[in-house]
């Protein structure tokens, strides 16, 4: 079994694959001060609840964007997870997985590891140009060639950041819940219109600004091209986006645990 890790700002998204079935997941909050050894007995007991044991595990492989929370799962894994692997827990950095993907960036260290694991994850599937959009706290555009070549991207202020700031930095406007969609465009109160200003005015951004990617990478109306959203709030921004195709809401951890297996196999 694969235990595959992605340490996000806001949240850490976890996984169990048991050959290429993911029989396991988890969606935590992420929290910079964890330590090791609190990691480990929160995943011991989730791993309690799911019937999973430690020793089934045969190899780790992390995605982090959080320094601090990337050495302390190293240190969890090292002491509790991979008593049973063959290696050290894999944590995917630009250098490593350059067998699967090339960056065309000035620095390619520049370039978060979760963008990466995506960028590979979505060329596996499709294998042509695309563009990935990944909701998180930030909203990141990945551009990616045919040829799953790495161009870079684009991005944005993430969906739960604007409505933070809307009500921190204002008097009246209040924390709102987006989950439910407004019933159109035109508010007939502050919430709807707060709700109509997020949803639809997303979508307008998301929509902008990959026909204006897409007008640059795409030569050719006859070439293939995908835009594809993964992220936690990637389904509840989709009906307001129609420049997105298909929605994978397991997409990283489908790549680690892919780089998992062609990295560690070599």
């Amino acid at each position: 079994m694969i235990f595959v890790i992605d340490i996000g700002n806001s949240h850490t998204v976890t996984g169990i694959y048991k050959g290429k079935k993911l029989i396991a997941e988890w969606r935590l909050q992420s929290n910079a001060k964890s330590t090791a050894d609190e990691l480990a007995i929160t995943y011991s007991m989730l791993f309690d609840i799911s019937g999973i044991e430690k020793k089934s595990i045969s190899g780790v492989i992390i995605s982090s964007v959080v320094p601090t929370l990337e050495a302390a799962w190293v240190s969890c894994c090292d002491k509790h997870f991979s008593h049973h692997c063959p290696r050290n827990p894999f944590v995917v950095k630009v250098e490593k997985i350059s067998s699967l993907i090339s960056v065309a960036l000035d620095n390619p260290a520049d370039v978060g590891a979760d963008r990466l694991v995506n960028a590979i994850a979505a060329w596996r599937i499709h294998k042509n140009k695309q563009i990935i959009i990944d909701f998180g706290t930030a909203i990141t555009f990945d551009c990616v060639t045919e040829t799953c070549e790495y161009l870079g991207g684009a991005i944005l202020p993430g969906i739960a950041i604007s409505l933070e700031a809307l009500a921190n930095k204002t008097a009246k406007l209040p924390h709102i819940d987006v989950s439910e969609a407004p019933s159109g465009i035109i508010g007939k109160s502050t919430v709807h219109a707060m709700k109509s200003g997020i949803l639809y005015g997303y979508g307008a951004m998301i929509d902008g600004v990959v026909k204006n990617i897409k007008n640059e990478m795409v030569q050719s109306s006859s070439e293939k091209f995908t835009v594809m959203a993964t992220g936690g709030m990637a389904k509840l921004i989709a009906p307001f986006a129609h420049s997105i195709e298909t929605i994978d809401p397991l997409l990283t951890l489908k790549g680690l645990e892919y780089i998992y297996r062609q990295v560690t196999a070599k």
